[in-house]
């Protein structure tokens, strides 16, 4: 015999990929498209700064070309001079102060001369520029290195002195890229750590969104929960008009199911009906013929005629579970129906004197089906033990721990002679009677047994520690 358990044990739960989580993939799209989107501009902006500063830099380099070629003067003999005190910013006299001039000459035939004039920040070094093709006035802008390897920005024009053609001069205005590299570094560094801030603020608006929006979702799986664990008959609230319709098909798919399983059940009704009560007659009549002359033909048609009850019991029980089990909005409160069992039986059996115990939790429980099928399984196992049982019976129920979806257990022990565990087998067949002198069709335990395991749940046969018979049921449960 298995162990009832392991019929209800569904298998544990897989574990999804987290993209199977509608949450997750929206969430995953927005915080995609956010850092795509930040990223973007973090490099648009830092770029648009970059090129602003260079502009801005390059603007005032331009004006400190324009005061040098504004300061220029030749001698009669076309030699360049340069006032450097009229030069008004300090920086050009200050060794290596990162603002240089310096005046090359370039020869008719292409010859080359650094370092005709310099500023005094140079000290002692000349800025070494590439020889560059320029047209009178026209203006370069290069970038190299200069005093202790600095970074130096560079504009360039070529001069001439009036009605000399047979040299040009090139006037050269350098300065330090240093402090603007830092600047634009800096606001780089910040403009990034602000745009991280805004990705988090964006992330947890994004997840205050998602959940804003799934909440009806959560919602809508509590209700079915609810429908599953049969605490209502259908989904129950109110949602959003994407979800409603949803729901409104899903309860109308409901009550029409329900509608067709009640039909069902009262064509079997009927049918059993409709063949009870010929039978009945035909019973009758053959124990009237069989009490005249013993005739085999009578004793013969009472036997089929009993057969033919016990069949009819059998499939009408199994027609009726199978068309109700794990119906939604099903529950039924074992304690009552188990009380209620108790006080019929305690009447049938009062002239043995035999005593009851009931065993029950302090919290209800709740069995997911219906009462009727509760009754005929709980009965027909009250009812045997009774019959077996020297003095006393025991009826304990209690949740099984560990079982997924919910189950409970009902225990019905008696102190009667028990079943060898030869017999344990034989006993759950149809028909199957141990001991022919106490009353009964052998249907009760088969009966209990397919009830149980229509509803997903099992029946056992144990001896307990009284040496008489324990039978336990497991079968689903639902919650408060």
């Amino acid at each position: 015999m298995s162990n009832p358990s392991s019929v209800t044990e569904v298998p544990a739960r897989q574990r999804r990929p987290v993209f199977h989580s509608l949450r997750m993939r929206l969430l995953a799209a927005t915080i995609a498209g956010l850092a795509v989107a930040l990223v973007l501009a973090g490099f648009g902006l830092g770029s648009l700064f970059r090129d602003h500063v260079l502009q801005q830099f390059q603007a005032g380099l331009t004006q400190q070309l324009d005061q040098l070629t504004a300061r220029l003067e030749f001698s009669p003999a076309g030699e360049p001079m340069i006032d450097a005190q009229s030069l008004y910013d300090p920086r050009w006299q200050r060794p290596y102060s990162g603002l240089y001039w310096q005046v090359d000459q370039i020869g008719p035939d292409g010859s080359y001369r650094r370092g005709v004039l310099r500023s005094r920040s140079l000290w002692d070094i000349s800025l070494q520029l590439s020889a560059d093709a320029l047209a009178d006035a026209a203006v370069h802008v290069h970038q190299t290195s200069g005093p202790m390897n600095s970074s130096l920005l560079v504009l360039e024009r070529t001069v001439r002195a009036a009605g000399r053609m047979d040299a040009s001069w090139r006037l050269i205005v350098a300065a330090d890229m240093s402090e603007t590299t830092r600047a634009v570094q800096r606001f780089t560094g910040g403009l990034a750590a602000s745009l991280l801030v805004l990705l988090g603020l964006l992330v947890m608006a994004a997840w205050a969104q998602v959940s804003v929006g799934l909440k009806p979702l959560r919602a809508l799986q509590r209700s079915l929960r609810d429908v599953q664990q049969a605490r209502t008959a259908r989904l129950q609230g109110v949602f959003p008009s994407e979800v409603q319709p949803l729901v409104d098909d899903f309860n109308r798919v409901l009550d029409q199911n329900r509608e067709v399983l009640e039909r069902a059940r009262t064509q079997a009704g009927n049918l059993a009906h409709a063949l009870k009560t010929p039978l009945s007659v035909l019973d009758h009549a053959a124990s009237v013929e069989l009490g005249k002359d013993g005739s085999a033909l009578a004793r013969q048609v009472q036997e089929q005629v009993q057969a033919a009850r016990r069949h009819i019991d059998w499939h009408l029980a199994r027609a009726r579970v199978s068309a109700t089990q794990r119906l939604p909005g099903q529950r039924t409160d074992v304690g009552r129906v188990v009380a209620g069992l108790v006080r019929v039986m305690e009447r049938v059996h009062a002239g043995r004197g035999i005593h009851i115990e009931l065993q029950l939790t302090e919290l209800p429980l709740y069995f997911a089906g219906e009462e009727q099928d509760l009754h005929e399984m709980l009965g027909n196992l009250l009812d045997n033990a009774c019959k077996w049982a020297q003095a006393k019976v025991v009826v304990s129920a209690s949740p099984v721990p560990g079982l997924e979806p919910p189950a409970l257990r009902v225990t019905v022990h008696d102190d009667g002679p028990g079943v060898d565990d030869a017999h344990r087998d034989a006993v759950l067949a149809r028909g199957v009677r141990l001991d022919e002198s106490v009353p009964g069709t052998g249907l009760g335990l088969a009966i209990v047994k397919e009830l149980a395991s229509l509803y997903g749940g099992g029946l056992e046969l144990q001896r307990n520690g009284e040496g008489g018979l324990s039978a336990s049921i497991v079968l689903p449960a639902t919650g408060e």
